[in-house]
Protein backbone atom coordinates (compact mmCIF):
# COMPACT_ATOMS: atom_id res chain seq x y z
CA UNK A 1 0.00 0.00 0.00
CA UNK A 2 1.66 3.48 -1.09
CA UNK A 3 1.74 6.06 2.05
CA UNK A 4 0.92 9.87 1.32
CA UNK A 5 3.20 11.79 3.40
CA UNK A 6 2.51 15.47 3.83
CA UNK A 7 5.66 17.05 4.14
CA UNK A 8 5.34 21.12 3.06
CA UNK A 9 3.65 23.00 6.00
CA UNK A 10 5.98 25.76 7.07
CA UNK A 11 5.88 24.06 11.15
CA UNK A 12 4.50 27.51 12.62
CA UNK A 13 4.08 26.42 15.65
CA UNK A 14 7.45 25.15 15.79
CA UNK A 15 9.02 27.71 13.98
CA UNK A 16 12.05 28.56 16.42
CA UNK A 17 13.25 25.20 14.95
CA UNK A 18 11.76 24.62 11.48
CA UNK A 19 12.87 27.86 10.27
CA UNK A 20 15.98 26.39 9.75
CA UNK A 21 14.77 22.74 8.84
CA UNK A 22 11.58 21.85 7.39
CA UNK A 23 9.19 20.59 10.86
CA UNK A 24 9.29 16.39 8.93
CA UNK A 25 13.39 17.08 9.17
CA UNK A 26 13.37 18.36 12.95
CA UNK A 27 15.59 15.24 14.56
CA UNK A 28 14.50 12.88 17.20
CA UNK A 29 17.87 11.43 18.05
CA UNK A 30 19.98 10.84 15.26
CA UNK A 31 16.89 10.52 13.02
CA UNK A 32 14.32 13.94 11.59
CA UNK A 33 11.07 12.76 12.37
CA UNK A 34 10.34 11.97 8.67
CA UNK A 35 12.34 8.55 9.01
CA UNK A 36 10.99 7.73 12.22
CA UNK A 37 7.53 7.59 10.66
CA UNK A 38 8.47 6.49 7.59
CA UNK A 39 10.72 3.27 10.03
CA UNK A 40 7.09 2.60 11.12
CA UNK A 41 4.91 2.10 7.92
CA UNK A 42 8.75 0.22 6.98
CA UNK A 43 7.87 -2.60 9.74
CA UNK A 44 4.02 -2.77 8.56
CA UNK A 45 5.16 -3.55 5.25
CA UNK A 46 4.52 -0.32 3.60
CA UNK A 47 7.82 1.06 1.82
CA UNK A 48 6.47 2.72 -1.05
CA UNK A 49 6.04 6.33 -0.22
CA UNK A 50 5.20 10.03 -1.85
CA UNK A 51 6.35 12.44 -0.16
CA UNK A 52 4.18 15.93 -0.63
CA UNK A 53 6.81 18.94 -0.40
CA UNK A 54 6.39 22.54 0.10
CA UNK A 55 8.42 24.28 2.04
CA UNK A 56 12.24 24.12 2.32
CA UNK A 57 11.80 21.12 -0.24
CA UNK A 58 15.69 20.67 -1.13
CA UNK A 59 16.25 20.23 2.29
CA UNK A 60 14.49 17.13 2.27
CA UNK A 61 15.49 15.89 -1.54
CA UNK A 62 19.06 15.97 -0.35
CA UNK A 63 18.30 14.25 2.18
CA UNK A 64 17.32 11.24 0.44
CA UNK A 65 19.96 11.80 -2.46
CA UNK A 66 22.52 11.91 0.08
CA UNK A 67 21.35 9.48 2.22
CA UNK A 68 24.09 7.04 3.58
CA UNK A 69 22.69 4.52 5.71
CA UNK A 70 26.25 3.55 7.13
CA UNK A 71 26.24 6.87 9.27
CA UNK A 72 23.55 5.29 11.15
CA UNK A 73 23.62 1.56 11.82
CA UNK A 74 26.72 -0.64 12.77
CA UNK A 75 29.12 -1.39 10.02
CA UNK A 76 32.67 -2.65 8.67
CA UNK A 77 34.88 -0.51 6.63
CA UNK A 78 37.70 -1.41 4.84
CA UNK A 79 39.99 -0.64 1.35
CA UNK A 80 40.00 3.02 3.01
CA UNK A 81 36.40 3.78 3.20
CA UNK A 82 35.64 2.15 -0.11
CA UNK A 83 34.19 -1.14 0.96
CA UNK A 84 31.58 -1.03 3.52
CA UNK A 85 29.68 -4.06 5.05
CA UNK A 86 26.59 -4.19 6.86
CA UNK A 87 26.27 -5.79 10.07
CA UNK A 88 22.41 -6.72 9.84
CA UNK A 89 19.66 -6.23 7.77
CA UNK A 90 18.93 -2.93 6.35
CA UNK A 91 15.70 -1.60 7.13
CA UNK A 92 15.06 0.82 4.67
CA UNK A 93 14.34 -0.65 1.84
CA UNK A 94 11.76 2.17 0.58
CA UNK A 95 10.67 3.79 -2.90
CA UNK A 96 10.36 7.47 -2.59
CA UNK A 97 8.77 9.95 -4.97
CA UNK A 98 9.18 13.41 -4.06
CA UNK A 99 6.79 15.86 -5.28
CA UNK A 100 6.63 19.59 -5.06
CA UNK A 101 3.48 20.52 -4.36
CA UNK A 102 4.24 24.67 -3.07
CA UNK A 103 4.20 26.29 0.01
CA UNK A 104 1.43 27.78 0.53
CA UNK A 105 -1.19 24.44 -0.31
CA UNK A 106 -3.21 23.45 2.30
CA UNK A 107 -3.46 19.51 3.07
CA UNK A 108 -5.73 18.57 0.92
CA UNK A 109 -4.57 20.58 -1.99
CA UNK A 110 -1.79 18.61 -1.11
CA UNK A 111 -3.06 15.25 -1.48
CA UNK A 112 -5.23 16.69 -4.60
CA UNK A 113 -1.57 17.33 -6.01
CA UNK A 114 -0.04 13.67 -6.55
CA UNK A 115 -3.33 11.89 -7.06
CA UNK A 116 -1.81 10.54 -9.87
CA UNK A 117 0.90 9.01 -8.08
CA UNK A 118 -1.94 6.69 -6.33
CA UNK A 119 -3.90 6.45 -9.48
CA UNK A 120 -4.51 2.65 -9.82
CA UNK A 121 -4.46 2.34 -5.89
CA UNK A 122 -8.08 0.38 -4.45
CA UNK A 123 -6.57 1.81 -1.19
CA UNK A 124 -3.65 4.45 0.27
CA UNK A 125 -2.15 5.37 3.57
CA UNK A 126 -1.35 9.15 4.35
CA UNK A 127 0.12 11.02 7.58
CA UNK A 128 0.22 14.76 8.63
CA UNK A 129 4.38 13.49 9.00
CA UNK A 130 4.52 15.29 12.64
CA UNK A 131 3.78 12.48 14.75
CA UNK A 132 4.18 8.91 16.18
CA UNK A 133 2.63 6.03 17.26
CA UNK A 134 2.50 2.85 18.46
CA UNK A 135 -0.86 1.84 17.05
CA UNK A 136 -0.99 -1.76 15.13
CA UNK A 137 -1.01 -0.62 11.25
CA UNK A 138 -2.57 -4.37 10.49
CA UNK A 139 -5.07 -4.34 12.54
CA UNK A 140 -6.01 -0.53 11.76
CA UNK A 141 -6.08 -1.75 8.15
CA UNK A 142 -7.93 -4.71 8.38
CA UNK A 143 -10.73 -2.60 10.83
CA UNK A 144 -11.12 -0.04 7.47
CA UNK A 145 -11.37 -2.73 4.89
CA UNK A 146 -14.06 -4.72 7.00
CA UNK A 147 -15.65 -1.03 7.38
CA UNK A 148 -16.38 -0.76 3.81
CA UNK A 149 -16.28 2.82 4.04
CA UNK A 150 -14.19 5.30 1.81
CA UNK A 151 -11.85 7.14 4.58
CA UNK A 152 -10.28 6.36 8.02
CA UNK A 153 -8.55 8.34 10.67
CA UNK A 154 -6.71 7.19 13.89
CA UNK A 155 -8.55 9.05 16.77
CA UNK A 156 -6.20 9.44 19.83
CA UNK A 157 -6.51 11.14 23.21
CA UNK A 158 -5.23 14.53 23.55
CA UNK A 159 -2.09 14.45 25.19
CA UNK A 160 -2.28 16.93 27.94
CA UNK A 161 -4.73 17.16 30.95
CA UNK A 162 -6.56 19.97 31.62
CA UNK A 163 -9.84 21.02 33.06
CA UNK A 164 -13.21 21.71 31.03
CA UNK A 165 -15.48 23.54 33.17
CA UNK A 166 -19.49 23.49 32.76
CA UNK A 167 -20.33 27.59 32.83
CA UNK A 168 -23.92 28.54 32.69
CA UNK A 169 -25.25 32.10 30.77
CA UNK A 170 -24.52 33.98 34.18
CA UNK A 171 -21.14 32.65 34.54
CA UNK A 172 -21.93 30.45 37.30
CA UNK A 173 -19.66 27.22 37.37
CA UNK A 174 -21.78 24.18 37.28
CA UNK A 175 -19.09 21.61 37.50
CA UNK A 176 -15.20 20.95 36.55
CA UNK A 177 -14.24 17.90 34.88
CA UNK A 178 -10.85 16.30 33.98
CA UNK A 179 -10.23 15.95 30.40
CA UNK A 180 -8.68 12.60 30.34
CA UNK A 181 -11.83 11.82 32.49
CA UNK A 182 -13.56 12.81 29.41
CA UNK A 183 -14.84 10.96 25.79
CA UNK A 184 -12.83 13.37 24.00
CA UNK A 185 -10.65 12.06 21.11
CA UNK A 186 -8.59 13.96 18.29
CA UNK A 187 -7.86 13.50 14.59
CA UNK A 188 -4.16 11.54 15.41
CA UNK A 189 -2.95 12.74 11.53
CA UNK A 190 -2.69 8.41 10.45
CA UNK A 191 -5.50 7.86 7.46
CA UNK A 192 -6.03 5.35 5.19
CA UNK A 193 -8.33 6.31 2.20
CA UNK A 194 -10.08 4.40 -0.37
CA UNK A 195 -9.62 5.81 -3.94
CA UNK A 196 -12.87 7.32 -4.07
CA UNK A 197 -11.80 10.01 -1.41
CA UNK A 198 -10.98 12.32 -4.65
CA UNK A 199 -14.65 12.76 -5.35
CA UNK A 200 -15.16 14.26 -1.61
CA UNK A 201 -12.99 17.00 -2.91
CA UNK A 202 -12.86 19.90 -4.80
CA UNK A 203 -10.25 22.47 -5.36
CA UNK A 204 -9.36 24.07 -2.17
CA UNK A 205 -10.49 22.58 0.37
CA UNK A 206 -8.80 21.58 3.82
CA UNK A 207 -8.92 17.89 3.81
CA UNK A 208 -10.58 17.20 7.24
CA UNK A 209 -12.74 20.20 6.65
CA UNK A 210 -15.32 20.28 3.70
CA UNK A 211 -14.42 16.53 2.08
CA UNK A 212 -14.73 15.11 5.38
CA UNK A 213 -17.86 16.83 5.99
CA UNK A 214 -19.58 15.36 3.22
CA UNK A 215 -18.06 11.60 3.90
CA UNK A 216 -19.70 12.14 7.39
CA UNK A 217 -22.72 12.95 5.58
CA UNK A 218 -22.68 9.68 3.26
CA UNK A 219 -21.60 7.73 6.49
CA UNK A 220 -18.36 6.89 4.78
CA UNK A 221 -15.85 8.16 7.85
CA UNK A 222 -14.45 5.58 10.04
CA UNK A 223 -12.40 6.31 13.72
CA UNK A 224 -9.82 3.92 15.16
CA UNK A 225 -9.96 4.39 18.48
CA UNK A 226 -6.44 4.15 19.68
CA UNK A 227 -5.35 4.12 23.81
CA UNK A 228 -1.52 3.23 23.13
CA UNK A 229 1.06 5.53 22.29
CA UNK A 230 0.87 8.70 20.35
CA UNK A 231 2.48 12.12 20.01
CA UNK A 232 2.87 14.94 18.03
CA UNK A 233 5.39 17.43 17.67
CA UNK A 234 3.56 20.46 17.49
CA UNK A 235 6.36 22.54 19.82
CA UNK A 236 9.57 22.69 20.89
CA UNK A 237 8.36 21.06 24.08
CA UNK A 238 6.69 17.94 22.29
CA UNK A 239 9.93 17.92 20.68
CA UNK A 240 12.06 17.50 23.99
CA UNK A 241 9.99 14.58 25.20
CA UNK A 242 10.66 12.77 22.49
CA UNK A 243 14.07 13.24 22.29
CA UNK A 244 14.01 12.31 25.89
CA UNK A 245 12.04 8.95 25.21
CA UNK A 246 15.34 8.35 22.74
CA UNK A 247 18.06 8.55 25.04
CA UNK A 248 16.47 6.88 27.54
CA UNK A 249 15.80 4.23 25.21
CA UNK A 250 12.11 4.06 25.04
CA UNK A 251 10.45 4.07 21.22
CA UNK A 252 7.33 2.50 21.62
CA UNK A 253 6.65 3.92 18.25
CA UNK A 254 8.96 1.49 16.63
CA UNK A 255 7.22 -1.93 18.70
CA UNK A 256 4.75 -3.90 16.43
CA UNK A 257 4.28 -6.65 18.99
CA UNK A 258 0.71 -6.58 20.26
CA UNK A 259 1.96 -7.89 23.21
CA UNK A 260 3.24 -4.66 23.94
CA UNK A 261 0.49 -2.39 22.84
CA UNK A 262 -2.98 -1.47 23.34
CA UNK A 263 -5.61 -3.32 21.41
CA UNK A 264 -6.95 -0.08 19.64
CA UNK A 265 -11.38 -0.20 19.27
CA UNK A 266 -13.22 0.94 16.44
CA UNK A 267 -16.03 2.98 15.43
CA UNK A 268 -17.98 3.53 12.55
Amino acid sequence: MKVVLFCGGLGTRIREYSEAVPKPMIPVGQQPILWHLMDTYSRFGHRDFVLCLGYKANTIKDYFLNYKPQAYVDCIVSSAGAKVEYIGKLQEDWRIAMIDTGVWRNIGERLWAVREQVRGEEYFLANYSDGLSDVNLDEMVTAFKASGKAAAFLAVRPPLTYHMADIDQDGAVRGMSSSDKTDIWINGGFFIFKHTIFDYMREGEELVVEPFARLIADNQLMAFKHTGFWRAMDTLRDRQVLEDMVEQGRMPWRRTDDSLALRPMMTG
